[in-house]
């Protein structure tokens, strides 16, 4: 089933490659990326519909299959760039959500490790950390101190991770503490998809705590990048904006 199920599914993906998705596809990314070139709905979909087959394999099964979609195969293409399909990593990343109730302790050196070796690019980085590792963090909030080891890394991947991994539990209004914490530690980093990504969580939290984040991003105004503090502040009211941007 593992062959044939991932076979149909690469199958699928290069029969709905859309010829237009192709010729865009790279201009969102720095990186060389590669891919099939299909609309991320029609993906989501193939997901779903394939995720209700494997389901009763269990988190074991499953995840071992998220790791041969991550790996692609190692195509020649795969090999040289260092990188998966896009797309496979994308239903990869689903696969590893949907059996977020079956997560144990132990699953953490699982994400680990697959940020390590697969995760090449912001799209695989934001979709398994916003909901895979983000799920994880939630349901084993002891284990927080091991995503805040991330923001020490080389790897700029684990850097932007440990704030998107935060992104929907800071919507809701959880770990303002440690988003802070976070945020403080990337503070000053260089990488702009990092920047970014601890400004988008800050974003996401500023909506249930928007005066602390208000707070925080006018203490550190004049050190931030301001890559990061546009994104920290875009959803603020007007008068706010202006006052964290410095202008009166």
């Amino acid at each position: 089933m593992k062959t044939d199920i991932i076979t149909t599914i690469r199958r699928e993906l290069q029969q709905q490659a859309d010829t237009k998705i192709k010729d865009s596809f790279q201009s969102f990314f720095k990186e060389k990326v590669i891919y099939y070139g299909v609309k991320t709905p029609i993906v989501s979909r193939i997901a779903r519909q394939y995720f209700k087959q494997i389901k009763p394999l269990g988190k074991k099964e499953i995840f071992a299959l998220c790791e041969e979609l991550f790996k692609s195969g190692y195509t020649e293409e795969a090999f040289i760039f260092k990188s998966g399909y896009t797309e496979e990593a994308f239903i990869a990343c689903e696969w590893a959500n949907f059996v977020n109730d079956e997560y144990g302790p132990d699953d953490f050196a699982v994400f680990e490790s697959w940020i390590s070796n697969y995760v090449t690019n912001w799209a695989t980085c934001d979709t398994l950390c916003n909901h895979a590792v983000g799920s994880f963090i939630e349901r084993y909030p002891q284990l927080m101190e091991n995503l805040k080891k991330w923001t020490r890394s080389e790897n700029r991947w684990f850097r932007r991770a440990a704030a998107v991994t935060l992104i929907l539990p800071a919507r809701r209004g959880k770990f303002l503490k440690d988003i802070f914490e976070i945020a403080d530690i990337l503070l000053f980093d260089k990488d702009d998809l990092v920047q970014k990504g601890y400004g988008w969580m800050l974003k996401e939290a500023s909506k249930v705590h928007q005066q602390e984040v208000f707070d925080y991003v006018l203490r550190n105004n004049k050190v931030m990048p301001r890559t990061a503090l546009r994104y920290a502040i875009e959803k603020m009211p007007e008068d706010l904006r202006r006052l964290a941007m410095g202008k009166n």
